[in-house]
């Protein structure tokens, strides 16, 4: 069993969100690319088990760095 608690809250993980539909369809529209372009985070992973994402779903991952202040990245569940 996964411990939610642990996981989301750990130093080295970065913030992750399951976009709405509309939301999805406007990053890609906005980068002008379609979703099998997107890099791929799979259904197994440890985060997207525990914010109960599923297949198809994107993902918006917030990094946190010290040069670049914030970065935001976008996955495809596979």
């Amino acid at each position: 069993m996964l411990d939610k608690e642990i996981i989301l809250s750990h130093s080295l993980v970065p913030r992750h969100e399951v976009l709405a539909k509309e939301d999805a369809d406007e990053v890609l529209k906005k980068y002008g690319i379609t979703r099998d372009m997107l890099p791929k985070i799979y259904e197994s992973d440890a985060v997207v088990k525990v914010i109960d994402a599923k297949k198809g779903d994107m993902l918006k991952i917030t990094r946190r760095s010290p040069t670049a202040g914030e970065s935001v990245y976008y996955r495809l569940v596979v």
